[in-house]
């Protein structure tokens, strides 16, 4: 099953449009990428037992970025990530995740960063900031160079050129 992707432009902007940062307790970790497999795996699973549609996302080392269209009438994110935090952590175990003294797995920060997307102006902004993110990191030195991103699924579909962003993140918000 191919994860669900939102085409900008092709639903207006509406209710249910939340950007999440959602973090690794340590920051030095590179495990997001490294088992990028494992992680796509766990969201195809909570996809199919609680729908939601992934509308811009960007996996970093450490930590990921996303925008997720919620069904109507169904605001329970907190579990969705629950379950995904959950089946990646089960699923990465087995690849020596250090236990703590309890032998429990402290792979995820407990918390995440939420925010409600209020319009197309804000979502638009969020989709750029998701896009940019691996340049703003250090991690590569253009959008198009950095593979866990739907920038790529964005160019696929025509909505973005190859080239974007590349000159600085700040000439885009003018």
């Amino acid at each position: 099953m191919e994860l669900r992707w939102f085409c900008i432009g092709a639903i207006a902007w509406r209710e249910g449009r939340i950007f999440f940062t959602v973090t690794l307790r340590d920051r030095t970790s590179d495990v997001l990428v490294r088992h990028i497999d494992l992680l796509r795996a766990a969201f195809r699973k909570v996809i199919i037992d609680q729908p939601f549609t992934i509308n811009v996302i960007v996996i970093l080392p450490d930590h990921l970025h996303t925008v997720w269209t919620l069904p109507d009438g169904d605001a329970d994110y907190s579990k969705r990530w629950r379950a995904i935090k959950s089946h990646f952590t089960r699923a990465a175990s087995g690849l020596s995740l250090p236990a703590d003294h309890r032998g429990e797995y402290r792979l995820w920060q407990r918390r995440f960063w939420e925010h409600t997307i209020r319009d197309d102006f804000d979502f638009q902004k969020h989709v750029d900031y998701i896009h940019w993110n691996p340049v703003k990191h250090g991690l590569v030195q253009q959008v198009a160079d950095w593979p866990y991103s739907s920038f790529h699924r964005y160019v696929r579909i025509g909505l973005l050129p190859p080239d974007w962003a590349t000159s600085r993140f700040d000439d885009l918000l003018e």
